[in-house]
């Protein structure tokens, strides 16, 4: 009699988890959001090595001139390319981004880790200096600062770089609180690692996404507030071109030559639209829940 061989279910390896790649390209924020993002980032980084025309010079013999094979999206009241001024006033506001945000980063982040780590007295120091910095929006803050400086690009940038170190703080000490109830503090801690080597090894790593995700949506305010600025003529000053002084000198000309107010409308409109796309998706391709879910 034969006996017929019995065939066992062959068990297969669990399939690792995607990796941050694999979950981005499957992220339709993330993906319109890097698309515009890095558009943006062209665009700045093409207007130093070339622009169709000058940025910086005038010629009223075509002043206001309908988009047109010479000009692609016409000329302004001074006869300056529009397409020359977009380019070039990327870098003013990714410059602003930029620094603000770094500012707020750096001293928000630093100021929220002592501020968890610490407790008490500190905790509660951080804390009401940065409601005392809530009560200065960055525009009361720019103003108060053309008042004793004069207008600058500069005092915008420090005026949007000090409202944002309370946001950093706070969103730090929220974050960092959570991660020092962990066993592995613990743990860390009973191997005699003392507070500041726990908050750069462990704390801090761990609150990374947070910060990014978080400075990603920042940096599409901040440029918000320097189109702000440069419309209130607090920011970036002429000749430097700007969206937010292109939409204030388009606005006069709405009747004569209404696309003036179109374009930088419209650079800053995506370019913000994508910051803020960019950084919903990133906070749902670093959040380790939401990754084990997808």
């Amino acid at each position: 009699m034969s006996q017929s061989a019995t065939h066992l279910p062959s068990s297969t390896p669990p399939s690792a988890p995607p990796g941050f790649w694999q979950r981005a390209v499957r992220n339709h924020s993330f993906l319109i959001g890097a698309v515009l993002t890095v558009l943006v980032l062209c665009m700045a980084a093409l207007s130093y090595v070339w622009t169709p025309y000058s940025a910086y010079t005038t010629d009223m013999d075509v002043a206001l001139e309908p988009p047109s094979a010479a000009h692609w999206l016409g000329t302004d009241a001074y006869g300056r390319d529009v397409v020359s001024l977009l380019l070039v006033g990327a870098r003013s506001s990714i410059m602003v981004g930029v620094i603000a945000v770094g500012i707020g980063l750096l001293i928000g982040t630093a100021l929220g880790l002592l501020a968890a780590a610490r407790r008490g007295w500190m905790e509660e120091l951080v804390m009401r200096l940065a409601d005392f910095t809530f009560a200065f929006p960055a525009l009361l803050l720019a103003i108060m600062l053309t008042a004793v400086y004069g207008p600058s690009i500069r005092n915008a940038i420090i005026a949007i770089g000090v409202f944002y170190i309370p946001t950093f703080a706070r969103v730090t000490r929220a974050s960092a609180k959570q991660i020092w109830t962990r066993d592995y503090i613990l743990a860390a801690r009973a191997c005699g690692k003392g507070t500041l080597r726990i908050t750069l090894e462990h704390v801090l790593p761990n609150i990374l996404p947070a910060l990014i995700v978080q400075a990603t949506i920042q940096f599409a305010l901040a440029i918000l507030a320097e189109a702000a600025l440069s419309y209130l003529g607090l920011g970036t000053q002429a000749p430097d071109p700007s969206w937010g002084r292109m939409l204030a000198e388009a606005q006069t000309l709405m009747f004569q030559s209404p696309l003036l107010s179109v374009w930088p409308g419209m650079a800053i409109a995506l370019t913000v639209l994508g910051l803020n796309l960019l950084g919903d998706g990133l906070r749902d391709v670093l959040d380790p829940r939401l990754a084990r879910k997808r």
